[in-house]
């Protein structure tokens, strides 16, 4: 592969379609390549099973069931979309991947991350991202952030007050393991965090050795 993958993960309200925007624009700016995708989805297999996910009452799924569910969009999207993008050299932006299936279905539904490391490589042959940014900000500002945004896909946001706390521990707990990961303050005007993505994304411009 001659791409570069990158993930945004976060809790509810954090800011990350915004951003996602904003880089791929900077690196189109740049003579860029970029694909913009999204999880569960991104393939119309995917996007089909993603109805299941975030649509309905809280509790339609279990954690099992969610974290099968996720990965067989997984499985479909890395295949028809993720990978063949990078092998033609693109720049692949990813709203949500893998760390949100430990943080949600393994901090905050209580699966067992090991399980869901070994799910998530067989769904994805062991791919992941070259940089993760986390959009980090309290629980209780980003879900004021996401009820402002409504909409039909509220099914985790509607998840109680404890269910994000433990999602948003999750994270950085993983970020503390991962050397990929980069907390990105999303408290801050929108202007400010886009430009610590650009601080922390522009050494990528780099050629890959």
């Amino acid at each position: 592969m001659t791409g570069r993958f990158i993930s945004f993960e976060g809790g509810e309200g954090a800011g990350k379609t915004t951003q996602i925007k904003r880089l791929a624009e900077r690196l189109r700016g740049e003579g860029q390549d970029v694909v913009l995708t999204r999880e569960p989805g991104g393939t119309p297999g995917a996007e089909a099973i993603r109805e299941l996910l975030v649509t309905g009452e809280t509790g339609r799924w279990n954690g099992r069931t969610e974290a099968l569910l996720m990965n067989a969009a997984r499985a479909d999207h890395v295949a028809r979309l993720i990978l063949p993008a990078l092998g033609e050299g693109k720049w692949v932006l990813c709203d949500r991947f893998g760390h949100s299936t430990l943080a949600y279905q393994g901090v905050a539904r209580g699966m067992d991350l090991e399980e869901l490391l070994a799910l998530h490589n067989i769904a994805t042959e062991g791919l992941w991202p070259a940089k993760t940014l986390l959009f980090d900000l309290p629980v209780r500002a980003g879900l004021a952030r996401a009820g402002v945004r409504g909409g039909t896909e509220a099914r985790f946001e509607g998840e109680a007050l404890a269910f994000h706390e433990k999602v948003r521990a999750g994270f950085l707990a993983l970020a503390k393991q991962d050397k990929c990961m980069t907390v990105i303050d999303a408290e801050r005007d929108a202007d400010a965090v886009a430009a610590h993505v650009w601080r922390v994304i522009e050494p990528m411009l780099r050629p890959l050795p």
